[in-house]
């Protein structure tokens, strides 16, 4: 329905275990035994929190952090108070408790999910989580002078399980972001990072939390100062190439980006040149090089290691079980509004000393996945808010654009209104060249390692959200840069050619829903853009077809609507040339079918959206609209569409005082002027917008009146 939206991807929510070193081996031997019951255990695990004994506090809080992981017993904790119990622990007088506890309320945010979060909030977690970090980072200088003598780096391990515990709140409950801002908590975040030249994992904890925290906190911006930037800007420009500090750097990088509206001006400049060279030399970086390399010398160190160093391992394989398990539980939430909230878990923290090579492989697909990401953003417009498409909406009759929204409303980053600042820094770095490599399969000789080790299995999945992320990247810059600075029609040409590779080359077409949304979306703007400057492309008709016909069977309902568009690209450029009436006979009924039988009403208004576009003009389309019986078909449809429409409209005080002056005037007044009513309204309005978003309500009453329109045109041209 008019222009494709751009994606805009917001921070994975983390995943850790968060057990202390020296913890690790008790609650393993002991797991079996707490395990019997679910109900029992917790209860006695609570009940030795309160013990006098250092030992058997830290046994039981590192218990209760292997026993949340299994998403079946965290309300048999919750029902217990839990959090409220675990609290105090986190200012214990021991340290070891400090981290375990930490680490236990770490995990049961991040297996508990949003809801789980949310209530920690509520239970006042963020009180003794903020005083333990000010604590931590007072306590960095004495846990240097421990470090020199050996000691055990206490402080800052317990820093790091504060750290992720925070960016998990932060991540998923608006309250715990709004207590962050409020007890100025970002320049102890700050001093975490600063700390990358001597603990490079909490700097990546914290680096990880600082890119949550600062997206889209307008709060937040009020904050920022030289310091704060000085930080940011020091570890973009560190020089270290290892793919942790690779890692580093990127997410500095997103934090940046997230900040830019409080940029000095005279600093802008150098700063984006700074950001967009450190996404362009980890785009640079090849994994499907690097990933067997890393795994090559991982088989080296070990065939030389010691009898301990191999029963090291050993041990280290049973651990790397429960997280390759969990990963499989990767997933992504129901996207809504054209943006993507995931559920993607990093569990690098899981992974056991002796695993360098794997931390590195990890560090590098992130890095890469974020990259992506970023730039995603940088290419993205943001949503008009709820009040905009009320406006726009407030009249079936008013003139529109194809998309719903009117001639006047446009957005800074809107298509091909990039700012010239950062358009430049993307061609400059040759970012649309080094995406485009990125959106290539996974390599094959890369799959295979992984695939033939059971530690490194879970890298696949990570390969291929990289491409994933590739595709959307590849797809925003295509509705956001025109097409000179994209190479040109040559360019496009190979662009559509491989994507066409990239779908076509197999057997069958591939299934796997976020490649098959990523791609659509992608094709869908490149097709768009061709189509306009009246380019040749590779992909036929029959390709396409075909394309829309497995796209039809995925459960996303973004992937049905982009084949929707694609077959209406295709079928109103092919109306313009002749002899073309049987393949726009077959691309109208198989759209009459999807608008006819559609469950979700956003796609029967693509698929009628695509008609209007097809069938629009030509004797071609015509001649196939007859065949069809387009006209009767619409005729049909058209009332029932209407009352779907009408029925999830939401009511607003225009829309109400315009159905109340064809009544009585009076009745009107009192429907402006009574607040009972108008919250009424409103309450009617906020459940109208249960399935459908402001935007796409928007959209489906202007194809509601176009259906109409469209019918009479058809009328005309019947009556010839």
């Amino acid at each position: 329905m008019g222009k494709s939206k751009t994606n805009k991807f917001r921070r994975p929510q983390f995943n850790a275990e968060g057990l202390s070193v020296t913890a690790v081996k008790e609650v393993e031997e002991d797991h079996d035994e707490v395990c019997d019951g679910v109900d029992s255990p917790a209860g006695e695990l609570l009940e030795k929190l309160q013990s006098p004994s250092a030992d058997v506090r830290e046994f039981a809080c590192a218990s209760i952090s292997r026993l949340v992981q299994q998403s079946q017993t965290i309300p048999g904790f919750l029902q217990r108070d839990a959090v409220r119990r675990l609290g105090p622990l986190l200012l214990d007088r021991s340290l070891a408790v400090r981290e375990t506890a930490t680490g236990a309320l770490r995990n049961l945010s991040a297996c508990g999910g949003h809801e789980v979060c949310e209530d920690m909030v509520k239970q006042d977690v963020m009180t003794p989580l903020t005083a333990l970090l000010r604590e931590c980072c007072a306590g960095f200088e004495t846990n240097d002078a421990l470090s020199l003598k050996g000691q055990k780096n206490t402080v800052e391990d317990v820093a790091n399980e504060a750290v992720n515990l925070l960016w998990n709140l932060c991540e998923s409950s608006s309250q715990a972001l709004s207590m962050f801002n409020k007890a100025g908590i970002l320049d102890v975040i700050l001093q975490c990072l600063e700390r990358h030249t001597h603990n490079i994992k909490l700097a990546l904890s914290a680096a990880h939390c600082l890119h949550t925290v600062t997206e889209d906190n307008a709060e937040l911006l009020c904050s920022m100062n030289n310091a704060v930037l000085g930080t940011l800007e020091s570890v973009l420009l560190s020089s270290q190439a290892d793919m942790a500090h690779t890692l580093l750097r990127t997410l500095a990088a997103g934090s940046v980006w997230n900040l830019k509206s409080s940029l000095p001006t005279a600093r802008q400049a150098q700063t984006l040149n700074a950001l967009m060279a450190t996404l362009s030399q980890c785009l640079e970086l090849d994994a499907g090089t690097l990933i067997p390399q890393l795994r090559q010398a991982e088989v080296a160190r070990s065939a030389t290691a010691s009898e301990a160093g191999n029963m090291e391992d050993h041990q280290a394989a049973a651990g790397n079980m429960a997280v390759e398990e969990m990963d499989e539980e990767e997933g992504v939430e129901p996207r809504t509004n054209g943006k993507a909230t995931k559920i993607d878990k990093d569990f690098s923290d899981l992974l056991p000393r002796g695993k360098e090579e794997l931390r590195e492989a990890t560090a590098l697909l992130t890095a890469q996945q974020t990259s992506l990401e970023i730039i995603v953003n940088m290419c993205c417009s943001d949503d008009p808010s709820d009040d905009e498409w009320e406006e726009a909406s407030s009249s079936d009759e008013s003139e529109m654009c194809p998309d719903g929204l009117s001639e006047g409303n446009t957005s800074l980053l809107s298509p091909l209104c990039l700012s010239a600042e950062v358009h430049g820094a993307l061609i400059n770095h040759n970012i649309p060249e080094k995406v485009l490599k990125k959106t290539q399969f996974p390599s094959s000789e890369a799959m295979d390692v992984c695939r033939h080790n059971p530690t490194w299995k879970m890298l696949m999945k990570k390969m291929h959200r990289v491409q994933y992320r590739a595709l959307t990247c590849l797809h925003n810059m295509l509705s956001t840069m025109d097409a000179e600075s994209l190479g040109g029609a040559a360019a496009l040409q190979a662009v559509a050619q491989h994507l066409s590779t990239l779908v076509f080359s197999a057997p069958d077409i591939p299934k796997e829903e976020e490649f098959l949304e990523a791609v659509t979306s992608a094709m869908r703007s490149l097709l768009q853009i061709i189509a306009y400057m009246k380019i040749p492309q590779c992909m036929t008709p029959q390709q396409l077809m075909s394309l829309s016909e497995a796209a039809t069977c995925c459960d996303v309902v973004s992937v049905r609507v982009n084949a929707l568009a694609i077959l209406g690209i295709t079928g109103s450029t092919l109306a313009k040339e002749k002899r073309t009436a049987e393949t726009l006979q077959m691309i109208g009924s198989a759209l009459l079918q999807v608008a006819t039988k559609d469950a979700n009403l956003v796609v029967c208004g693509e698929a009628l959206d695509a008609l209007f576009d097809v069938f629009a003009d030509g004797d071609e389309a015509e001649r196939a609209a007859e065949n069809i019986n387009l006209l009767s078909a619409l005729k049909a449809l058209q009332p029932v569409f209407k009352a779907k429409v009408i029925e999830l409209q939401p009511i607003t005080r225009n829309s109400l005082y315009a159905f109340f002056m064809q009544h009585t005037v009076v009745i009107c007044l009192i429907a402006v002027s009574c607040p009972l009513l108008y919250v009424l309204c409103l309450q009617i309005r906020k459940e109208g917008k249960g399935k459908y978003s402001p935007e796409q309500l928007c959209v489906l009453d202007n194809i509601k009146v176009n259906l109409r329109r469209f019918i009479g045109y058809l009328e005309t041209v019947v009556k010839k």
